[in-house]
């Protein structure tokens, strides 16, 4: 039957930092065509005509009140607040009533508060919440408008879902422009807000959230709607910062993921780090591989004709993503063979350290770095590879893989990627082996009959991971969080 899902995510084309922006785009598609009405939040505003099949919502403008007090006087209200004696419950009220005017709004296609703005009565309700005596608001007289009673609830369940974001500054207010600046957990509770105030119209079966910063957002959902909440695991903080996590993203996943009625993990290795580094329950894991839009134009792309063989680095350049093992294999097939050229597409915090790496090697002329691509440029880089390789250090799944696949590029992949848990025509090594990396891709690139064997089956492999098919696992998922909540 067809279902009605409201799903929260951070990426969404034209804005795509990585993988996940890919496999939200391809999901919702495909669950289009299973007929399920998508309704997609996302923080930042984006036109909708990169959306056709899915309903997007997005804060489209802040517009300016003039009655709005600037930053400073918010902050001047917030620190006599803390400072000064603790007004009574019914003092706070009265300042929230006497500033209700000045709440600011959105340009969306609904009514909704402004969780993105610094409005002084949003700030005197967070202020109000924080005081233990003062939540005995909830507990007064029906007189209190039914806005203030709902901004109160709203409060209550943001704060709930992250508590980390408790006590901070006024720079809390401000937005940014960055998908993946500034204060993170701050960024995940101003989108919350939105989510909450922007679905208060909305009609929606089930909750969808995908990876840690959207999560808190679903959580406040569930509360506020009754809804199931299934969280997307695509990433955890120990694929991105290894053993040295940072406390408070994880206590946000864990929270997550505890409170979710499903889990869905793009592998069994996401899926073995939410059991066991996170306590989850395995009977509400379901494992959902990515798949991969295929075009088949795309697969006759014309390589640019060169004498040199070229093989690829897609992706962002990140500890995670093994990049320095990728350059110091490359030192290794250029010490035995000439005619070679190793290209670098992407962008990341570890881009500069690894220029200097190769230039220090004495390879920095056969390493080009393209910086971050997309749309055609993706599908030209693919069109001149011999070879791509994808030397992860901890890959919950891997798209790029695919997208090389399907453009008849033969791969090599860590062995540590959740990816290879479903490919069967590609190569395989450790990360950190860079010896049998390296003679991976010599033996890849002098031998053509193994260049042709793993192009050609590799691309008759992946036409059958599509999509459609993730789309209906997702939907059993749905089925079973919805019966969950209803059985309780």
């Amino acid at each position: 039957m067809p279902r009605k899902v409201l799903m929260l995510g951070w990426e969404f084309p034209p804005f795509i930092s990585g993988g996940l922006g890919t496999a939200c785009f391809g999901l919702t598609r495909a669950l289009d065509r299973r007929e399920c009405d998508v309704t997609f939040v996302l923080p930042k505003h984006v036109d909708s005509g990169f959306a056709s099949h899915v309903n997007l919502v997005s804060p489209a403008s802040t517009l300016a009140h003039p009655s709005l007090p600037p930053p400073e006087a918010v902050c001047k209200v917030r620190e006599a607040y803390l400072t000064g004696p603790l007004p009574r419950a019914a003092e706070v009220l009265e300042m929230i009533q006497r500033n209700l005017h000045r709440v600011t709004t959105l340009g969306l296609p609904m009514t909704a508060p402004a969780p993105y703005s610094s409005s002084l009565p949003h700030t005197l309700v967070r202020l109000a919440l924080e005081s233990a005596t003062v939540r005995r608001v909830l507990r007064l007289p029906d007189h209190i408008p039914a806005e203030l009673r709902t901004q109160l609830l709203i409060e209550i369940a943001v704060q709930e879902a992250v508590p980390e974001s408790a006590g901070r500054g006024a720079e809390m207010f401000h937005a940014r422009t960055s998908d993946y600046g500034g204060d993170l957990i701050a960024e995940s509770e101003r989108y919350a807000r939105f989510c909450v105030a922007a679905a208060r119209d909305l009609q929606f079966d089930v909750i969808h959230a995908h990876d840690w910063l959207t999560y808190p957002a679903g959580l406040a959902l569930a509360r506020m709607s009754g809804k199931p909440l299934v969280v997307h695991v695509h990433s955890t903080e120990f694929d991105r910062s290894g053993e040295h996590v940072n406390q408070p993203l994880y206590n946000i996943e864990r929270r997550g993921m505890h409170g979710a009625v499903r889990v869905i993990t793009v592998s069994m290795l996401t899926r073995n780090l939410c059991v066991n580094r996170y306590g989850v329950n395995p009977d509400k894991i379901d494992v959902v591989y990515n798949g991969v839009d295929l075009d088949p134009r795309a697969a006759g792309i014309e390589p640019i004709k060169q004498s040199e063989k070229v093989v690829l680095y897609f992706g962002r350049i990140t500890m995670q993503k093994g990049p320095e093992y990728f350059i110091a294999a490359a030192k290794r097939v250029l010490d035995v063979m000439d005619g070679v050229k190793f290209v670098v597409a992407g962008n990341g915090d570890q881009a500069q350290r690894m220029i200097e790496m190769a230039a220090a090697m004495g390879i920095g002329n056969k390493v080009l770095f393209t910086g971050f691509l997309r749309g055609k440029d993706i599908q030209k880089v693919f069109g001149i590879a011999d070879l791509y390789v994808m030397p992860s250090v901890s890959e919950p799944f891997g798209i790029a893989p695919l997208e090389a696949m399907g453009h008849k590029v033969p791969v090599i992949i860590s062995r540590q990627s959740g990816v290879g848990e479903i490919l069967t025509n590609v190569l395989k090594c450790d990360f950190w082996d860079v010896d049998d990396m390296a003679n991976k891709i010599v033996a890849v690139l002098r031998h053509p009959p193994l260049q042709r064997t793993l192009r050609d089956s590799g691309y008759f492999e992946v036409r059958g991971i599509t999509w459609d098919g993730a789309a209906a696992k997702v939907e059993s998922v749905y089925d079973r969080a919805m019966a969950a909540v209803n059985r309780r």
